[in-house]
């Protein structure tokens, strides 16, 4: 997970303006951001209870999600560069879209079946059940190739949105980008939602099945229902891709441009590490206040429908089959709060700007992190409620009826009530950032990569030790989410003192994972 640099556009590299585009045409040329967050949508709230039904235990599955932050931290800035002075007859941005679209279909085949994979090449238990670790080396290798090609393809195609913004401006393409993205959620959210994927795939007035390799010896209804939904995802994404191709028309940089832009790039990446010391007064405080909030986010970003499957439902991914059925029906009611916390992120998100013109950016931010703090409180003390007096480990209480009604309910409450101040996450520390820079100096793209830096550091840091510190208390997500509300105690404490004053003139919501 990472922040997209905004790159600078505007220009084809030999004084000339890119070619007009229409309002509408822009919307369509924008439309492979759609189709990329709808796969990273189906990623996070899917992918994290799927692995452990292949036998990676819950200790180890925040390490797979190291990938998110070092492709953040590598991949982004390193493709960055590379399309600013690409020579393509296709443009800058286009190859690096289709390239790392083309990568995504493929790790995205490879993951939907990775239990058939594993099964061709020996594991020998069916039906989803026991470890299969065949299966899981396939899943984690398809896994980590969908994060890097994910990076691959979302800067660029921001860019290739402010290259062609024209007379209509950023703020445009800016906006209808988050639309772009807002809408893949909601889809992605409402397809990990749902339990009926394969079904779709049968022909029910013939009485047979359409599409038989979905379930298989290897890959039982669950497996076989993300399989379809994936599958689904490689449709959408190929024609957001194809539609972005035709409507994005670039000029191609000229190669004598690029030879004399290349000259200046090295000595432009060398004066970014020296330029760091020269940051504007106050960036250092952002950074740590924006390190202490992403330390707060990521457990439940990483284990929000997990959560919801074993603390909420009861369930357990290796269980007998109605505790995998009721972990299964968790991630669905999981995924669909994720849906409602998409839908009101993207409501807050027209209220951060008059917030932060009424209140300061600095008091939106810090009553945000307040917020999580009582948040996270809530999801530990909520998940006690549901296990009620079984103690000791988690996993205990799947053999107890699960609680229904109230914890249920007060769960998903939770997911949209977390939709506002993630909108002031993915907004506000950027528009500070900008602010700082715009005001005493130091430049927007050290300022932006900077905090991409104090993004993708926590990230790793909780990828690496979420799992472990878990299973050190037996308590399966509830120590992750305990510490998470003493992180958003300390952002806030943190930036009541550290944060400096600043006028935000504008708030745009940043992409990302």
């Amino acid at each position: 997970m990472a922040v997209d640099m905004e790159l600078d556009g505007g220009g084809d590299g030999k004084g000339k303006a890119p070619p007009q585009i229409s309002l509408s045409g822009l919307f369509l040329a924008c439309m492979v951001a759609g189709g990329v967050q709808y796969g990273w949508a189906l990623q996070l709230s899917l992918l994290t209870p799927y692995v452990q039904t292949l036998g990676i235990p819950h200790a180890l599955t925040s390490v797979m999600w190291l990938c998110g932050p070092i492709a953040g931290l590598i991949v982004q800035p390193c493709v960055g560069l590379y399309s600013d002075k690409c020579t393509s007859s296709l443009g800058r941005r286009r190859p690096f879209i289709l390239t790392g679209c083309i990568i995504i279909c493929i790790s995205v085949i490879v993951i939907g079946f990775s239990s058939d994979i594993g099964y061709a090449l020996g594991d020998t238990t069916e039906d989803c059940k026991g470890p299969r670790y065949h299966a899981a080396a396939a899943f984690i290798l398809g896994f980590w190739l969908l994060d890097f090609s994910n990076n691959t393809v979302q800067g660029p195609a921001r860019a290739l949105m402010a290259d062609l913004s024209g007379r209509h401006g950023p703020s445009a393409a800016n906006a209808i980008f988050c639309s772009w993205m807002a809408l893949g959620n909601i889809l992605g959210y409402s397809s990990g939602s749902t339990n009926d994927w394969h079904k779709s795939w049968n022909c029910i007035a013939c009485g047979r099945r359409w599409f038989p390799f979905l379930m298989t010896r290897a890959c039982c209804e669950a497996c076989a229902n993300l399989k379809a939904a994936f599958l689904v995802a490689v449709v959408f994404l190929g024609l957001s891709t194809a539609v972005t191709m035709v409507f994005a028309r670039e000029v191609a940089l000229d190669p004598v441009a690029a030879a004399k832009r290349n000259e200046g790039e090295a000595s432009g990446l060398l004066a970014v590490f020296k330029g760091m010391k020269n940051l504007p007064v106050g960036m250092p405080s952002v950074l740590i206040v924006t390190g202490l909030t992403w330390l707060s986010w990521f457990p439940f970003i990483l284990f929000d429908t997990d959560w919801m499957g074993r603390e909420i439902y009861h369930g357990r991914p290796d269980g007998s089959p109605a505790e995998v059925t009721a972990f299964q029906e968790g991630v669905r009611q999981g995924a669909f709060g994720l849906l409602l916390n998409s839908i009101v992120l993207g409501i807050s998100s027209f209220l951060i700007e008059p917030m932060c013109r009424r209140l300061g950016a600095r008091a939106v931010w810090v009553m945000s992190s307040a917020v999580v703090c009582v948040a996270m409180a809530a999801v530990s003390v909520l998940s006690a409620w549901s296990l009620g007096d079984f103690g000791g480990s988690v996993q205990d209480a799947a053999r107890a009826p699960a609680e229904e009604g109230g914890v249920r309910a007060s769960a998903l409450a939770l997911f949209v009530f977390l939709g506002l101040p993630f909108a002031v996450l993915c907004s506000v520390p950027f528009a500070v950032t900008a602010q700082l820079a715009a005001s005493r100096g130091g430049g927007q793209g050290l300022c932006t990569g900077v905090l991409n830096i104090s993004i993708v550091v926590p990230q790793m840091a909780i990828a690496l030790g979420a799992g472990p510190w878990d299973e050190l208390f037996g308590e399966g997500n509830i120590p992750a989410f305990a510490m998470a509300s003493v992180f958003a105690a300390a952002a806030a404490a943190a930036g009541v003192v550290l944060l400096p004053k600043v006028s935000v003139r504008s708030v745009s919501m940043a992409g990302g994972h």
